[in-house]
């Protein structure tokens, strides 16, 4: 079964809001075995719509429609709907009830425009909002299934979870898809499609390759499709051995989690602490690392010294060091490493030193140096960047620099 996902509304044209709607809907219907053909997001407007509609029934079995059920005046979903499938709206009572409740609970007036709220298109079946006053709709038309959901988004995901899901779960036989995400670092999607072009290239039908690379790492995620689970697990699992073998030095680890997540998984389970010494990432590496639940088992924390004063008075850098070598150096940030570990007493640390921009290199420091070091208590390894003149990705790339810098001594010590 092929999907596609319409949101309506100006303000995701406009980036007022982000759509997580779509994002959250093909992640749902994905595991049940739905495939999603396209996501398209409009307007307001009649006109674009109806041209929406028209495109996703060509394409689709299933159209979800998300948004433009309010009570104003912009919000013309429904009576857009009622011309696209030239029918009328009924009053639906349960619904109406609904939305009297609702009104009554927080003692606010009852108002025309809000009772209108329970009229739902005739030919549909109505899909009770518990958690709002826009009742979701159910349209069988053609051979294809229409489903109209309200946008607020925990609206949106009762009416999927409770009604939507449910019920093309009971009525079609589905396909399974299933994913397999291994997670590298160090290399380049490009080089790695050159060290497995032989594996990609045997692949069978049913199963494909995405290449899925953010600043340092790279997911390459196997999907498949088939109607026995066990088989296509045990092809994806066949497949995945030889990539990992191939490329054995670049993998974390066989699951689609966060860098910084695999790593905090790995030293719980050894029972390892981790510090950290910051310059020019001001604090970005931590809150990298602690907005995983769980992180404190691992994370004890650690200094944020922008300034040498605080390098000198947090860490025991030596006021020497910087004066002869400068702060962002190769002797600074390994003394930076070495007084993380030994003030905050880890079994790893991690420093940074580096110059973010956008000004503030010089000859022969431009912008963009960044020096990272992670330590232990019998080694400090270091090494130079040379990264651009962005600041946000200066600071991003430093993160996860040093993070794959800290899993490959994790990995020496810890294999």
């Amino acid at each position: 079964m092929l999907a596609e996902i319409i949101t309506i509304g100006d303000e995701i044209l406009i980036g007022q809001i982000v759509d997580t709607n779509s994002a959250w809907m093909a992640q749902k219907l994905n595991e049940a075995g739905i495939r999603i053909k396209q996501i398209t997001s409009v307007s307001d407007d009649r006109e674009h719509i109806l041209q929406a509609l028209n495109l996703a029934t060509e394409r689709a079995d299933l159209v979800i429609i998300t948004g433009g059920l309010g009570p104003t005046k912009d919000d013309i979903t429904k009576k857009t709907l009622a011309e696209f499938f030239k029918t009328t709206m009924r009053l639906d009572e349960e619904a109406l009830e609904n939305v009297k409740n609702i009104f009554s609970k927080y003692k606010a007036p009852l108002l025309e425009v809000n009772v209108q709220q329970a009229n739902v298109l005739e030919n549909s079946v109505t899909l009770q909002n518990k958690n709002g006053t826009a009742p979701g709709m159910w349209i069988e038309h053609n051979n294809k299934i229409y489903v109209s959901l309200p946008g607020v988004p925990f609206e949106m995901m009762y009416l999927m979870e409770e009604e939507v899901i449910p019920r093309i779960i009971s009525t079609y036989s589905l396909p399974i898809i299933y994913h397999h995400t291994i997670l590298t670092a160090g290399i380049g999607e490009s080089m790695i499609a050159e060290e497995i072009s032989d594996i990609e290239d045997g692949l069978p039908s049913h199963i494909k390759l995405a290449y899925l690379p953010k600043l340092g790492v790279v997911r390459l995620r196997l999907s498949g499709y088939a109607s026995d689970k066990e088989i296509l697990m045990s092809e994806i699992s066949a497949i995945s051995k030889k990539i990992v073998e191939r490329i054995a030095d670049y993998v974390i680890i066989e699951a689609d989690v966060a860098l910084e997540k695999s790593i905090l998984d790995y030293m719980q389970l050894r029972n390892l602490t981790l510090t950290v010494a910051e310059s020019c990432t001001g604090g970005a590496l931590s809150q990298t690392i602690t907005q995983h639940p769980g992180s404190s088992s691992v994370f004890l924390g650690g200094a944020i010294t922008y300034s040498n004063t605080l390098k000198v008075s947090m860490l025991g850098v030596s006021n020497q060091t910087i004066l002869q070598f400068g702060a962002v150096s190769v002797q600074t940030v390994e003394e930076m490493a070495k007084g993380a570990l030994t003030a905050y007493h880890s079994d790893y640390s991690l420093a940074i030193s580096g110059i973010a921009g956008p000004d503030g290199g010089v000859e022969n420091k431009p912008v963009g140096t960044v020096w990272i070091a992670v330590a232990n208590a019998n080694k400090v390894i270091s090494r130079k960047f040379q990264f651009g003149n962005r600041r946000k990705q200066n600071i991003e790339r430093s993160v996860t620099n040093a993070l794959i810098m800290l899993f490959k001594l994790l990995k020496q010590d810890n294999p």
